[in-house]
């Protein structure tokens, strides 16, 4: 074996390859609990999609790249590892504007109850919406303060959590029957039962009567974090969280190292070996452990096996912009300054994400995009300069719907290109100004606005198609059709574990696969 700078020994108790964050997570508990740790991490810096980037030259914005909220990072993750890091809640949950009767209007969801039950009642006409909105949410609700504890535990079975959960109605709604059905039996609002569903669509290409129920796990994870469901902002944005993590593993004494690509792995017992290669060449290290920060078809390839049947695909568009001011709405009965600040929800009623998932699945791009924006800054300027700050500068990320990977195969930048012209145009359709009068320019004169496709994110973070979640997600008990173990980060080599968002309960930025990686060795 041939070590290189950074690396102090042949063998290792635990060798970690990928520094994104669930990899740190796990470093993070293995080297608190004495064991020999090493990460291999093939970019410059670690935190993979969990990243902050001053992506525009010459300005001082460190925009959260990819990952952007957190909602199912548990607080016990934080307050084990003694993290320096915190979030803030949105002050708005949501606003979608709309029009009716010819006039520009829209849902606020925020503010309290009654501001809440007041624009239900100015865009139905009626509070029965809101009863049925307060009725589906407290029934979601309960749902969450039961699930969510059992994600750092090991994987019950599924007998084991419909007893948790209780209730027979709720179990066959959540986990039986398409989310469709639900939402056209208790709402009746195209635009309140689009709002709904937009939670089962995140980065996942389907329809809300989807028999394979893809709809409704994307629903769960998005509706259950930290028991509440809520969707906080990480101050400093996401690098502060990865910065964070990467600080305890060094504490710890763990070793991390960058630009370290990973080759080949040879299980084995007692060690298993880890092939790598870096600028000045190639090298080995052996460990008893290895865990893979990496999607399952990276695991497969790394190990010799064959690929997962299922084939990844991600479903959206990111794009980051950096305005001069925040753009007037055409509907003014709304400060900007709320509606941006929660979800702001751009084409997304019930009808419209039907058609864009029928546009799209019959191979071209959706016509009217939808799309969801929201403001960090807004919340949190601290990843903002003072000086930008008292210019009134502020961020918007745009993360768009139904956009397959599939539809970017040929001619990705032509495509990016044309997909977000018809997503801007969307946003201009419900504002007083173009989005694109209000954006600030580079030091070369360019508009600060990026756009990634799924074929971006896997040219740049090796994300399978693309995939936000590296393959499709699952519900969180044992399923024997993935070959899980206890913890849902085993893999068919017993040193081998999986401890990436591939991971049954991955998904999001979380932290949980590593935790639970890090659990399954420390039983061992």
């Amino acid at each position: 074996m041939t070590a290189h700078a950074g690396i102090s020994k042949d063998v290792y108790d635990v060798v970690i390859v990928g520094g994104g964050h669930n990899g740190l997570v796990a470093a993070a508990y293995l080297a608190r609990a004495g064991r020999s740790v090493l990460v291999l991490e093939r970019l410059d810096v670690t935190g993979g999609a969990a990243v902050s980037t001053r992506a525009f030259a010459g300005v001082d914005a460190r925009l959260s790249r990819y990952s952007y909220l957190v909602s199912l990072l548990p607080s016990k993750i934080v307050d084990d590892l003694g993290l320096r890091f915190a979030v803030r809640k949105r002050s708005v949950s949501s606003y979608t504007p709309t029009v009716r009767d010819g006039r520009a209007t829209g849902l606020f969801v925020g503010g309290g109850e009654e501001r809440t039950r007041a624009s239900f009642r100015a865009l139905t006409g009626s509070d029965t919406e809101y009863e049925a909105w307060r009725a589906f949410y407290a029934t979601t609700g309960d749902v969450a303060r039961k699930v969510f504890p059992t994600l750092t535990e090991p994987l019950p079975t599924r007998e084991a959590l419909r007893a948790r959960i209780g209730d027979d109605a709720t179990w066959n709604m959540l986990f039986e029957q398409p989310l469709g059905v639900a939402l056209e039996e208790r709402f009746r609002d195209d635009l309140v039962r689009g709002v709904v569903l937009t939670d089962g669509l995140i980065g996942t290409f389907t329809d809300a009567h989807d028999a394979s129920l893809a709809q409704n796990i994307c629903f769960l994870y998005h509706i259950i974090g930290g028991g509440t469901g809520d969707w906080d902002v990480p101050i400093g944005g996401m690098g502060a969280f990865t910065d964070a993590l990467a600080g305890a593993v060094r504490e710890a004494g763990a070793e991390i190292v960058t630009g370290h690509e990973a080759l080949s792995i040879a299980p084995g017992a007692p060690y298993t070996e880890v092939a790598y290669r870096t600028a000045a060449g190639e090298g080995s290290v052996a460990a008893r452990k290895v865990l893979v920060n990496a999607s399952p078809e990276a695991l497969a390839a790394l190990v010799g096996d064959e690929p997962p049947a299922e084939r990844a695909e991600g479903a959206q568009l990111k794009v980051n912009m950096l305005l001069r001011r925040l753009p007037r709405l055409k509907d003014t009965s709304v400060d900007p300054r709320e509606a941006f600040s929660g979800t702001f929800h751009i084409s997304e009623g019930y009808a419209q994400l039907d058609t864009a998932y029928r546009q799209a699945a019959s191979g071209v791009l959706p016509s009217a995009p939808p799309s969801e924006i929201y403001c960090h800054s807004l919340t949190d300027p601290t990843i903002l300069s003072p000086e930008l700050v008292a210019r009134g500068y502020q961020t918007l990320t745009m993360f768009g719907l139904h956009v397959p990977a599939r539809l970017f195969d040929e001619d990705n930048a032509g495509k990016r290109e044309t997909l977000l012209k018809a997503a801007l145009a969307e946003l201009d359709s419900v504002l007083d100004e173009p989005v694109t009068e209000c954006l600030a320019m580079d030091e070369d004169g360019r508009p600060c606005i990026e756009a990634k496709t799924p074929i971006d994110l896997e040219n740049e973070l090796r994300l399978p198609r693309g995939n936000i979640f590296h393959r499709s997600l699952a519900f969180p008990f044992l399923d024997e059709s993935r070959s899980t173990g206890r913890w849902g980060v085993e893999t068919a080599h017993e040193n081998v574990l999986l401890c990436g968002a591939g991971a049954v309960r991955g998904g999001g930025v979380s932290g949980i696969p590593g935790h639970n990686a890090a659990m399954a060795v420390l039983e061992q």
